[in-house]
């Protein structure tokens, strides 16, 4: 592969196509706490790109070292992503359904909890190691920074629209949250063992 405007036009694909659990989770996010400050706007998005970055790196490294373990493991990532998000999005449902007359605003998702969406949304991502395994190492980075901007767009408005819509569904955003999650988590799994 060469340095070309195909090149970056399927990054930017790559990036976008990836970015899609991430910006419904963000979305989820946003509509769980519509008063979230900007600082934590970029810190979701942020950790959701850090990821996305992170996962197709390791991909490719794993093509280049140690393919065979991970085409065993390739398997069980729909599994463990419906297992991440049914567990954040039961817990949100809990929550929201627990504390539906509450006025009081919290953050709705701690920072672990952010790391463990983060990873359940990026852990597909590990395979798109084995789309760029032809890169270098340079291009492969550059690829993995690209996706990982364009994540970082993405998230951004998905958590600025779930505030919006936040702000307007009040105490059922919790409950809506969860449910968003846990048809994430089925959709990953679903397309992942099925298709």
């Amino acid at each position: 592969m060469e340095w070309n405007l195909v090149f970056f036009v399927n990054s930017v694909l790559l990036g976008v196509g990836l970015a899609m659990d991430a910006f419904s989770v963000s979305l989820a996010n946003g509509l769980n706490e519509p008063g979230m400050k900007k600082g934590r706007v970029c810190l979701i998005a942020g950790v959701f790109a850090g990821f996305q970055a992170l996962m197709p790196m390791l991909g490719w490294i794993c093509v280049h070292t140690i393919v065979q373990c991970f085409r065993a493991f390739e398997t069980f990532i729909p599994w463990i992503a419906l297992a991440l998000l049914g567990f954040i999005g039961g817990n949100m449902l809990v929550e929201g359904i627990k504390n539906k007359d509450s006025e009081e605003e919290k953050p709705a998702v701690g920072f672990v909890a952010l790391l463990v969406q983060g990873v359940a949304t990026s852990i597909d991502a590990l395979s798109v190691g084995f789309t760029i395994a032809e890169y270098s190492w340079i291009m492969a980075l550059v690829c993995a920074l690209i996706i990982a901007a364009v994540t970082m767009v993405i998230c951004v408005c998905g958590v600025e629209i779930g505030k919006k819509f936040g702000t307007k569904l009040a105490g059922k955003a919790s409950i809506l949250g969860g449910i968003i999650l846990i048809a994430i988590g089925i959709e990953i799994w679903v397309t992942g063992v099925f298709f």
